[in-house]
């Protein structure tokens, strides 16, 4: 190829990388911690018709398993690791998860509402 291919390329790839970096800069990010083979919190809410993601940290020496059929998502998160999981766009309800090794004590439910509106300044 030659230089001026080479730039238009390059340049190409490099917007290409900054559109990505900024597309998953906008979503929005959600902490849980596993301890003790319990979700905390145990209840996240999130915004209904947008992508989000959760992190997950597993504080236990074990691992877990993230399990949700209505989310439709299963990853295991080894001992004293971290996983990432999106989730959404969901439409407003509850959706339920546990830990597959621990499910009578791993469990968690994600509550999707829509974003109250902001009330119009009167002055």
């Amino acid at each position: 190829m030659n230089k001026s291919v080479n730039k238009v390329v390059g340049g190409t790839a490099l917007c290409f990388g900054l559109f990505c970096q900024s597309l998953l800069a906008a979503v929005a990010e959600y902490q849980v911690q596993l301890k003790d083979h319990l979700f905390f919190p145990s209840q996240i809410t999130i915004p209904a018709n947008q992508k989000v993601k959760l992190v997950i940290h597993n504080q236990d020496d074990t691992p877990e398993e993230f399990d949700s059929f209505s989310l439709n998502r299963d990853k295991v998160i080894f001992a004293n690791n971290k996983a990432t999981i999106f989730i959404g766009p969901l439409q407003p309800g509850e959706y339920d998860f546990f830990g597959e090794y621990n499910p009578n004590t791993a469990r968690g439910t994600v509550i999707v509402e829509h974003q109250k509106q902001k009330a119009a300044d009167a002055n």
